[in-house]
């Protein structure tokens, strides 16, 4: 258009028609956001209404699970404080093996201060063997039951925990819903958090998964509820023999320590015979001993003339130094001296290998009386004695 047509249709004024048009298809628009705005507002209160009524029977639901909970909580914390009750017992029947047992280590630990010949597996090692073989059998079985009871006592509270977890989040649950139940537009004050949540959480479950989750911690408590009477019988049965085989065996060793000391007895005396004479054939090879060193100390005289004689000829002028027959006789006198001095000296280690052996059996001879007396001493004071006062109670 050119700037002549332009000029004539700013003359001409505004164009009325097309003024109205616009202004009816206002008017219409208006009309139409009434109706939709109204639409909105009863679909609303509609879905409103209907939530209401879903979120209060939500609430009605948590509830009823709720009370099954907190009743399958009640019962395992109840199982959960008899364990730890049971426990304590065993803990105490652990702690009744403890002298019964140190008293038969004390009896085993002084009758190893006998000779190797005196340990020998005689009656009395055997049975005292048997006993703390039997106390620690029982000691041992004792603390696996504690382990037992501990690791029930563990999946008891494993299950008191997704018992009080589930609780907890039901509670939270029942709590937020409540106020859902109770929120209107008009309570909101300016809350932004609804847009922003208003999306469903990624762990979503559905409602069956929802009531399933609360089934399966009611089934592992009643489980473990089961599995602690189970324990609670095997224990009491445990508890009832082992008592009475410790006794059993306990009277069995006290009869079997006097039958050894005759023999102690009897051993001791044919030992202090023979360290009689051991002592006398010491002091023999003793003699013979300091006389071969005598001999040594006079050979080695001669050798050291016969030797100087030598060292002083080398001092002689050149010429002189000739092997005469006196050098000759020289030398084979510090080589005869030499020699026999090695054999004296042989003679002297050979005396005193055999005095070594000698005083060797003198003292085995003494340390094995001094044991005899001390095993004598041990079997029928230390023993006895020490186990006199021990007394096998029932558990």
């Amino acid at each position: 258009m050119s700037m002549d047509e332009q000029n004539l249709d700013q003359a001409a004024g505004p164009n009325l028609m097309s003024i109205e048009r616009k202004r009816n298809h206002s008017e219409l628009f208006i009309e139409e956001s009434k109706r939709l705005i109204m639409e909105c507002e009863k679909a609303s209160k509609r879905m409103q209404h209907n939530a209401d009524k879903r979120l209060d029977q939500r609430v009605r639901d948590i509830r009823f699970l709720k009370k099954e909970l907190e009743i399958k909580l009640e019962e395992i914390i109840l199982e959960i404080e008899s364990l730890i009750v049971l426990s304590n017992r065993v803990e105490k029947a652990l702690e009744a093996c403890q002298e019964p047992l140190r008293v038969t280590m004390v009896c085993l630990e002084e009758r190893k201060k006998r000779s190797h010949r005196e340990k020998q597996h005689d009656e009395v090692y055997g049975e005292l063997l048997m006993e703390k073989e039997g106390i620690e059998r029982t000691a041992a079985l004792l603390h696996k039951l504690i382990e037992q009871i501990g690791e029930q006592i563990r999946l008891n509270r494993s299950a008191k925990y997704h018992i009080e977890k589930d609780l907890k989040e039901k509670f939270e649950a029942q709590g937020i819903d409540d106020c859902c139940a109770l929120m209107t537009r008009h309570s909101l004050n300016n809350h932004q958090m609804a847009s922003e949540n208003a999306a469903l959480p990624i762990m979503a479950v559905t409602p069956k998964e929802w009531e399933n989750i609360s089934d399966i911690n009611l089934t592992k408590a009643e489980e473990q509820k089961a599995n602690t009477l189970s324990l609670k019988a095997l224990v009491e049965s445990v508890l009832d023999q082992t008592a009475s085989d410790m006794q059993f065996q306990f009277h069995a060793t006290v009869t079997a320590f006097a039958v050894n000391i005759r023999e102690i007895k009897d051993a001791k005396n044919k030992m202090e015979d023979h360290l009689s004479r051991i002592m006398t054939e010491c002091n023999c090879q003793q003699r013979n001993m300091d006389e071969l060193l005598q001999a040594i100390r006079e050979k080695e005289n001669f050798l050291s003339v016969a030797e100087a004689r030598l060292s002083l000829r080398s001092q002689r002028p050149g010429k002189e130094q000739c092997h005469d027959p006196a050098q000759a006789m020289l030398l084979a006198e510090v080589q005869e001296h030499t020699s026999q001095i090695n054999k004296m000296r042989t003679a002297v280690a050979q005396s005193e290998e055999k005095l070594r052996i000698l005083v060797s059996c003198q003292v085995e001879l003494k340390e094995n009386i001094k044991i005899k007396a001390n095993s004598l001493y041990i079997d029928e004071v230390v023993c006895t004695n020490i186990r006199r006062p021990v007394i096998i109670q029932n558990f």
